[in-house]
């Protein structure tokens, strides 16, 4: 079965764009409001949800730290809503992605996060759980409440490591 080491690159929004989106300032010009005493960093990922009676929900997460090399042996997907999950400190934080194969994940990319930087997933795609680097991270999680089973989860036969890239953190 081939090499199954993953090294972890820096986020980008292109690199990023098959399977959702980047949640940051960086490029970003903001709206002033409330008199000019706070800026808008307006719209910076789009909820998707799928299915009647279903709706928005906005959560607290807080996450322990992995360990590296990680061994990924398990990724999860939700089918009916997007998932974005945005970091309420400025720490990085580990984040694996797969392609959809034919309704199965296929080999895992992986990226760190910029200080401050969080991820939209798109509705369907694989991706790990969450895996902050150094210290507990807590996160606000925007993601689909309602009917119907929006999770799906694939643990793979041998696990992936997941590397970081050198100079990445």
């Amino acid at each position: 079965m081939g090499d199954r080491t993953v090294i972890a690159q820096p986020l980008t929004g292109d690199a990023f764009a098959p399977f959702g989106e980047v949640i940051g300032r960086d490029g970003i010009k903001p709206r002033p409001m409330n008199g000019d005493r706070a800026s808008r960093y307006h719209a910076l990922a789009t909820a998707e949800i799928v299915g009647e009676g279903a709706g928005v929900a906005v959560s607290l997460v807080d996450s322990q730290p992995v360990s590296l090399p990680l061994a990924l042996d398990l990724v999860e997907r939700h089918p009916l809503g997007s998932q974005a999950f945005v970091p309420l400190a400025p720490e990085r934080f580990l984040v694996v992605v797969c392609p959809d194969v034919d309704g199965r994940p296929g080999p895992p990319l992986a990226f760190i996060t910029a200080p401050g930087q969080g991820v939209n997933y798109r509705a369907g795609t694989w991706h790990g759980v969450l895996a902050p680097l150094r210290v507990p991270q807590s996160f606000v999680v925007v993601d689909r409440e309602g009917p119907g089973i929006n999770l799906e989860e694939v643990f793979f036969d041998q696990p992936w490591r997941v590397e970081i890239s050198p100079g990445a953190v």
